[in-house]
């Protein structure tokens, strides 16, 4: 009985907590609408004292000038401006209030002072938020903008701050404030702080001090902190460098898992069956096509549009190249010049018929999970897209060696690769392979072209802009060899990426062909070759 008497007091003592925390925000709001500034400055003060998640936006609404209040019932309201006044939400409940004309509503008057203030309770609101998110942006923005003013909450945010890499930034937006201080030891501290880190702005501004006169005297009078900020900068330098290197590095690996997805069904088809596909880029180009399909049909669904376009660009690039397959292909094996001609004559006729459907490139949106870059620090970041790309290309390259490896249709494949009269003299229907295997290969470059649609533009000629550098791909690595794809995909991805900076995206490419020439000239097969009488042959 004592533990229900106790519970009870302590939910309505928590309900009437939670009462009066309502309505004391809804008190303050009110009263950023009172005759003088100086009262609006003691609820903006008061405002930011409560642990309300609403305080934020009416602050920064207040601070932009979108805290209006409406004259029929001077009700506080956020506006936005809309195509016949403005759309009203209540800052209380998050409420949709609908559209009013311009005269229905009015901006609360501010003069520079108290924007000043709301400025400040803005930020430190922000350095304080337990989304770790937020606190990240708002000290960047504060080191874009170093405000003086904000010296005691930045203090005050760095002594509270637990996460590591906010306390860091946090520390270089103090120092922006520093470095222009008369106190000898607080631009010392200032200069040490920015040379620890690789932000954009800490970089510049230590660059900025070791700036010379035309007689080459520093600017900067006071030597020990030119004297630091040289030690600095050399530090810093050395980072940038390792940066820029771990950065190309691992944009050439995405740049290679483009690759990849664009050559590992070439070289299947290429390594079993021996036919120069010049369609191959056409497959792909479906598969992009169907993801833009996919959006159109579900409109609503474009966070999951991948996981629908995924199979159904298989399914559509897979039947098409089936059907060229039991149409031209099995007529012209034996004859690779032969399927060179009728494949490139396929790829205009796939061309113009995606003309036909859509002649323009086409829109495909990017889900908002892909979108966005991860900061690693100001001098490192990668985009969220090419990461899933490289994951995804993997994961596609592991489920093809399962398949290759552990099913029925890949021993088939691997007998027909290795010895086909042999194969055949076994029982196996080389012809079903065949068509088989050219449906799997085309299958998957219709999956490799949901994923080049998010990074490149959607039109009836994107395939051209890779079926050279597959064929390169699949010859370096080994015709029909599926570790050797990954490698020379990777490979050609990495070289590529530091070449192009140095020397331009024509020369770097005629280089890595050149490359790849001699490198045939020494290993004909690659740098995996398969084994088998056939592959021999």
């Amino acid at each position: 009985m004592k533990i229900l008497i106790k519970t009870a007091l302590l939910v309505l003592s928590l309900t009437m907590a939670v009462s009066a925390w309502s309505q004391t925000f809804d008190e303050l709001v009110n009263n950023l609408n009172a005759p003088s500034f100086s009262d609006k400055s003691e609820a903006v003060q008061e405002l930011s004292k409560l642990s309300d998640p609403r305080v934020l936006p009416v602050l920064m609404a207040m601070s932009d000038g979108s805290l209006h209040y409406r004259k029929s019932d001077n009700k506080i309201v956020i506006a936005t401006e809309s195509e016949n006044g403005y759309r009203l939400t209540d800052p209380l409940t998050d409420e949709d209030l609908g559209e009013v004309g311009r005269r229905d509503s009015k901006k609360i008057r501010t003069n520079n002072k108290l924007r000043g203030e709301i400025n400040t309770q803005v930020a430190a609101l922000r350095l304080r938020n337990p989304n770790k998110a937020i606190r990240i942006q708002s000290a960047r923005d504060l080191i874009k903008n170093p405000t003086p003013a904000l010296r005691e909450v930045l203090v005050e945010a760095k002594e509270a701050e637990t996460s590591a890499q906010v306390k860091e930034l946090v520390s270089i937006a103090l120092a922006r404030i520093d470095i222009n201080s008369s106190d000898q030891e607080l631009r010392l501290a200032a200069v040490d702080a920015m040379g620890n880190s690789v932000e954009t702005e800490a970089v510049a501004e230590l660059r900025r001090i070791l700036e010379k006169d035309e007689n080459g005297n520093y600017l900067e009078q006071d030597e020990k902190v030119t004297a630091l900020a040289a030690t600095k900068v050399e530090w810093v330098d050395t980072k940038l460098a390792f940066f820029g290197f771990t950065e190309n590095v691992v944009f050439g690996l995405s740049l290679g898992s483009v690759l990849l997805l664009a050559a590992i069904g070439l070289a299947i088809t290429f390594g079993v069956m021996g036919v120069i596909n010049m369609a191959h880029g056409e497959m792909i180009m479906l598969g992009a096509y169907t993801t833009f399909a996919v959006q159109q049909f579900f409109p609503g669904l474009i966070e999951y549009s991948l996981f629908i376009a995924i199979p159904a660009a298989f399914l559509v690039s897979g039947s098409v190249g089936v059907v060229i397959e039991r149409t031209v292909i099995r007529h012209l094996y034996g004859r690779p010049l032969d399927t060179l001609l009728a494949t490139f004559g396929i790829s205009l006729l796939l061309q113009q018929a995606v003309r036909v459907y859509h002649s323009n490139n086409v829109p495909v949106i990017t889900p908002e999970w892909m979108s966005g870059s991860w900061v690693v620090n100001g001098a490192l970041s990668f985009t969220y897209n090419r990461i899933y790309i490289f994951i995804f290309a993997l994961f596609v390259l592991g489920m093809l060696a399962l398949l290759l490896k552990k099913t029925l249709l890949g021993l088939q494949m691997r007998a027909v690769t290795q010895n086909r009269a042999m194969a055949n003299s076994m029982g196996i229907r080389s012809s079903h392979v065949d068509a088989l295997t050219f449906g799997l290969g085309s299958g998957i470059a219709g999956i490799a072209g949901v994923a080049i649609s998010q990074i490149t533009n959607v039109g009836p000629n994107l395939g051209q802009g890779f079926i050279i550098d597959s064929f390169m791909v699949v010859v370096f690595g080994g015709v029909g060899n599926l570790l050797g794809t990954f490698f020379a995909a990777m490979g050609l991805g990495v070289v590529t990426k530091f070449l192009e900076p140095e020397v331009g995206a024509v020369v770097g490419k005629i280089m890595v062909l050149i490359f790849i020439i001699l490198f045939i000239q020494w290993r004909p097969r690659g740098l995996f070759a398969l084994k088998g009488r056939f592959v021999e042959d």
